[in-house]
């Protein structure tokens, strides 16, 4: 015999495998959505993360800039203040120098044949005025200032015979050369 089902059970399994199947894929759906919305929130969390860490960093670069600038500031001053220091040690040692030269070339003077009227000096260039004796007691003075340590060479620049209060007198003027370092 022969029987016949005329109750819809495939039917009914067909509804429940779409219903299963429209509930796995809402599901999956959702869970995709979810995810989604996960990423989302996650990277605009670093996004912000890394603007927050950025704002610092540049605060930090700002602050050290300034000390670089200070640092630098610093630097120029300290340079400054060496080099007046070594002006200063400069002058301080070369401060009896021109003294000194004036007393030794004084000492260098026949006290009783030369008579020396005015000493000039500017830059390397030595000038020297003055009266002697004679022709032979002016050449001797001017190799002794050729032979003076400081003094590189002697020209004679002028030679002239003058009278002072009857007596007769050579007038001369000296160029000199000086060295470097005096």
């Amino acid at each position: 015999m022969i029987k016949i089902n005329l109750l819809p059970y495939h039917e009914k399994e067909k509804k429940e495998n779409l219903s299963r199947q429209v509930f796995i894929i809402a599901g999956s759906f959702i869970i995709f959505i979810l995810c989604l919305i996960w990423i989302h929130i996650w990277t605009n969390a670093s996004i912000n993360d890394l603007k927050a860490q950025t704002a610092e960093a540049e605060k930090s670069l700002v602050m050290l800039n300034k000390k670089i600038g200070d640092i630098e500031k610093y630097k120029k001053d300290k340079e400054e203040l060496e080099q007046k220091l070594d002006i200063i040690s400069t002058l301080e040692e070369n401060r009896l120098a021109p003294v000194k030269m004036l007393d030794d070339l004084a000492m260098l003077v026949p006290t009783k044949d030369i008579w020396l009227v005015k000493i000039t000096q500017k830059d390397d260039q030595l000038t020297i005025e003055g009266n002697g004796r004679d022709n032979i007691v002016v050449a001797n003075f001017m190799k002794t200032i050729e032979n003076f340590e400081p003094i590189k060479s002697v020209d004679l620049i002028s030679a002239k015979r003058i009278e002072i209060a009857g007596m007769t007198f050579q007038n001369f003027n000296f160029s000199c050369l000086m060295k470097k370092g005096f």
